[in-house]
């Protein structure tokens, strides 16, 4: 038992499914060139009114899976600190729980909001609950994980709070994987656009 425990988390720690980026910018503006941004959907806010992407039109977006009981749930701090520290430069944060991975949010959209204010004082958008993997994936995963529809590549949806970084184009900029904190250098610099 205790071999198949040790052998999981050396597989899960050292087995990214996504590659990282390298096209050259040139090249990933060719490759999305007849792609239709973000701006084509509608999701569900956390209090199930409707939330429509085409309302973030010129502005960066990261969007990111939650979950409320997973061990990297702390990254909600990081990401509403990075929230503050954009959201006056035409920068926003959503926030899709999800339950997709081993049960980590099971509760309730009314539960979900009520523990991110009271924990992590979470003021950045959060919306209804999703699927992000498998036959019931949201539209707009299937668009973030799908080259044929975003342009840029494959990509899985690998664990709770992977974030996708939007371009103010509304078109997909990159992928960053789930234990990458939201502060990290590689998400600022982007917002920053250096």
């Amino acid at each position: 038992m205790k071999f198949i425990l040790i052998t999981t988390a050396i597989l899960a720690l050292g087995c990214s499914k996504n590659k990282p980026i390298t096209d050259k910018p040139e090249v990933i503006m060719e490759q999305q060139k007849n792609i239709d941004p973000i701006y084509q959907f509608k999701v569900k806010d956390i209090t199930g009114s409707d939330f429509n992407l085409a309302d973030l039109k010129g502005k960066k977006v990261l969007i990111v899976n939650t979950a409320s009981k997973c061990g990297l749930t702390p990254q909600f701090e990081e990401l509403e600190k990075l929230y503050q520290q954009y959201k006056d430069q035409n920068f926003v944060i959503i926030g899709f729980p999800t339950n997709d991975f081993m049960s980590q949010d099971p509760g309730t959209n009314e539960e979900i909001a009520e523990f991110c204010k009271l924990n992590y004082g979470v003021t950045f958008p959060m919306m209804s609950k999703i699927e992000v993997k498998g036959d019931a994936m949201e539209p707009l995963y299937q668009y973030l994980t799908q080259k044929s529809k975003n342009g840029l590549g494959d990509f899985v949806v690998e664990w709770n709070f992977q974030k996708f970084l939007i371009n103010e184009e509304g078109k997909l900029a990159n992928v960053i994987g789930p234990k990458v904190s939201p502060t990290d250098s590689e998400i600022t610099n982007w917002i920053e656009g250096k």
